[in-house]
Formats: C-alpha cells, structure tokens, sequence
C-alpha cells in the first residue's frame, strides 16, 4: 500500500473526510448559490442608498461590503492560504457549471476553447469592463458583469461535458489569477506514481477501482502541484495514490515552474495583474488622469467638437447614473480605458525589460527560464490586488467612520513580506540555472529593481498621490 495512505497525518485525514462528505460539500455549494443570488439580484432591483443608508440597514451596501470589501479580497488570500479550496467547496459558478454540464448536452469541447490566452483575455476584459460601468459603486453593474459571468458558465455547461466544469478550466476570468496564486499554497493533493502503477495490478486480480470525476478536468494520473486542482476532494484516496499533503510554499513554482510556466502565464503576471489590475486601481486616485482629462476637454472646446463631452451613454456602457451625479462622458469612458491600457503597458513593458535582463544574466538567453522566473513575482502580483480590492473595504468602512489609522502600516507589513517572499522565490529558481554565486546576484539586482517598479505604483496610489 502507499506510503501516503498507510498512517494518514491530519491533513491526509481531512481530505479523506471531504472525499467521504461530499453531499455535505454540495449541500454547501448550494447555500452558497442562494447567498449569492440575493446579494447580486437583490440590490439591483431595490433604490440606490441615500446618505443615511449604512451597512447594516441597507442590503446594496452590505452586498457591496461583502462582494469587494469581504469575498473578492479574501478569496484571493484563500488561493495563496488554501490552495483553489474557493473552487472546489464555495464558488457558486462552478457549481452551477457542473450542474448544468450534468443535464446539458454534453458536446465536446470545442478548440477554440482550449486556446492559452483565455485566462489573460478574460481576465483583461472583465477587468476593464467592470471600471466601465463602475462595478465596485453599483448594483446593476455588479448583476451585469457578475451576473453574466455566471450566466455564461451555465451556458457553456449546458452545451459541453458531462458534468464537467468547462468554463472554470477555459473560460473563467479569474482561473488564471487562481491558478499563480495557488501554486504558493502550502498544501496539495499529492500523486503517488508507484502506488498508482501498483494498482493497476491488483486490478488484473479483481480489485475493483471506482472511476472518479474531476470536474475541473485535472489529468489525475499526472497531476502535479495545485494550480488546477480544485481541492474538492473527490480523488483523495483514489487508487490509494493521492493523499492531502503539506509541502514547501516555494516547491511548485521552484521545482515545476519551467515546466507550468508558459508566455500566458508571464503575460498574465506582467501584463494583467501588475498591468491592467494597476491601472484599474490607479485611476480614481491618479492626479495623471484628472490633468489629461482637463487637457483633452480643452484641446475639444477650443477646437469646438463637443461630442466626446456629451453624457448620453447607457449605464451598461459607461457609468450613468445622475441622481447620484455620477456620469461618465464618452471622453472620461475613453479615458478610463486607455488610462488602464497605458499603465498595462508601460508597467508591463518595463516589468518584462528587467526579467529580460535579470534572466540573461544566468546565461544564454531562454524563454523557459525568463518564464519561470517571472513566476517569482506571483506573491507581489497578488499581494498587489490584495491591497487594492482592500481600498474598497477601507472606503466602506471610513464611510462607517470606523477609525483606520493602522490600515497604512499593514499595507507598509504586507508589501514588504511580498516583496521578501517574492525575492526569496527568485533567488532559489536562480539557483535551478547557476551555481555561480556574483552571476546569481547580478539576475537578482534586475529582480529588485523590477520589485521596485511594483512598489511604486503602490506608493503613488496610497502616499503619493495622497499627500498632495
């Protein structure tokens, strides 16, 4: 038998329970649904909040509060503390997915579908979007974009696989976001390939080996860290091979990085979350945008086209909502994008210029090592968005008048064990391709200087821009 499976440890033991419970993990998953359709339906059909509306006597500020002050902030931590368990046990699209790929059509899957870029495409676009019709501040655009989002995932069940979650594996805007930063998780199902060889055999002598369905899709047999697992627990045990099991927080992007990492996922990395995420945090703080605007609203009057001034767009295009004097013109819309196009590009430009350099220091330049390198940046990358969904909650709660003098500390605390664990990443990959200790030193003096880079764009939106 495997050693995995002979004396489980607790962490064997619970996944074990999961396997053995997993009604109870569907009876979840429902609850869940429920939950969410009553703060994503709900607010949408009921009046904006007026100024004496708090959080606890009014549901569209306390589902505003919990999608971007409690849920999105946290389930990004969940990824990074628990590996994809948000996935497996609580995302209401998955389990929609999956329920409608159970009495869906059952079509294979197309190949357009399978194509890399989806999960930076999806994630730029939604991203985007969402600060087009100001997610964040309104209900209608969160039943919209969210709304869609999982509308799209029962759709695409009810056309292809048999109980399969399609979208969650191609489709889904923030797979990819999940699956960087759930190769930093602590723990995973780990895959035993002699025991598993081993019961093949015993098969051949009438041991029966129940099939099991991976919903996400996850090559079992194969399966190496956690980035596409979901962690729901249904293969723990499985031919006495796979087994929950602590490792190292550094193994998977160190030991398989050149092996996982590819050019979506350093496109994903320096273009979507140190790119896009940026720039869609930036703007309501940047005084670069309030100067271009001013400067592009002249430049139209003086030339007499004032069109682009006009705020007749419809709300699921651009912000528009008058009684809050909240509208967006067709010139702040276009603003808005291209200001989170222009950052994406230039962080990102820049990002990939020093992992260029850092990763031509260890030697003849290799895409593979520029790739797995760059994956020294996940924890930064998601620390990043961590603190920038944070400023909602902060705003929420300053609204509340709750006192937040400890919140510029803890950003100070959680950018710098970012920055330590992401340079700690960088130096043990260096290792996979030098021993040379100067050479080493000199791909990393480009790391910190591209960490630099990252860090500045906080500063500016949290001390820079705020003390002016």
């Amino acid at each position: 038998m495997s050693t995995l499976m002979t004396r489980p440890g607790r962490l064997a033991a619970a996944g074990q329970w999961m396997q053995r419970h997993g009604s109870v993990i569907r009876g979840i998953q429902w609850v869940v649904v429920a939950v969410y359709a009553l703060l994503i339906i709900g607010p949408a059909v009921m009046p904006l909040p007026d100024d004496s509306a708090h959080l606890w006597n009014n549901l569209t500020l306390a589902a505003q509060f919990v999608f971007w002050g409690i849920w999105w902030p946290f389930v990004l931590l969940s990824m990074v503390m628990l590996g994809r368990v948000w996935c497996g046990v609580l995302c209401p699209e998955g389990a929609l997915a999956e329920f409608a790929s159970k009495h869906g059509r059952g079509k294979a899957i197309p190949h357009w579908m399978r194509w890399g870029g989806w999960p930076f495409v999806a994630f730029g676009i939604t991203t985007i979007y969402g600060q087009m019709v100001s997610v964040y501040q309104y209900p209608k655009a969160v039943l919209l974009v969210l709304g869609g989002s999982t509308l799209a995932a029962i759709v695409i069940g009810l056309l292809y696989g048999r109980e399969k979650r399609v979208w969650c594996k191609y489709l889904c805007p923030v797979n990819g976001v999940f699956s960087l930063l759930a190769r930093l998780a602590p723990f995973h199902y780990k895959v035993d390939e002699d025991a598993w060889r081993r019961s093949y055999k015993n098969g051949e002598h009438g041991h029966r080996v129940i099939p099991i369905n991976c919903a996400p899709l996850v090559p079992l047999r194969n399966m190496k860290g956690a980035s596409d697992c979901h962690m729901c627990g249904r293969c723990s045990g499985h031919r006495d091979a796979i087994a929950l099991t602590w490792r190292a927080p550094s193994s998977e992007v160190v030991q398989l990085g050149d092996k996982q990492a590819n050019v979506w996922d350093t496109a994903l990395i320096l273009y979507g979350l140190l790119g896009i995420a940026i720039g869609a945090f930036h703007w309501t703080a940047s005084r670069w945008f309030i100067d271009l605007k001013m400067f592009f609203a002249t430049w139209l009057v003086d030339r007499d086209i004032t069109w682009p001034l006009q705020t007749n767009a419809p709300w699921f295009l651009f912000t528009h909502y008058p009684e809050q004097n909240d509208v967006f013109s067709w010139l702040d819309g276009t603003m808005v994008i291209g200001y989170i196009l222009a950052t994406a590009l230039v962080y990102g430009t820049a990002l990939l210029v020093l992992m260029v350099g850092a990763t031509r220091t260890l030697g003849r330049f290799s895409s593979v090592r520029l790739h797995h390198l760059t994956q020294g940046l996940i924890p930064l990358a998601g620390a990043g968005v961590f603190l920038g969904l944070s400023a909602t909650t902060l705003s929420l709660l300053r609204a509340e008048h709750v006192p937040l003098w400890w919140a510029s500390d803890v950003r100070i605390a959680i950018l710098a064990i970012a920055n330590v664990w992401s340079a700690w990443l960088a130096w043990l990959v260096t290792r996979r391709y030098s021993e040379h200790f100067v050479r080493r030193g000199l791909a990393m003096l480009w790391f910190i200087a591209a960490l630099a880079v990252v860090d500045s764009a906080w500063w500016l939106m949290f001390w820079g821009w705020a003390s002016k």
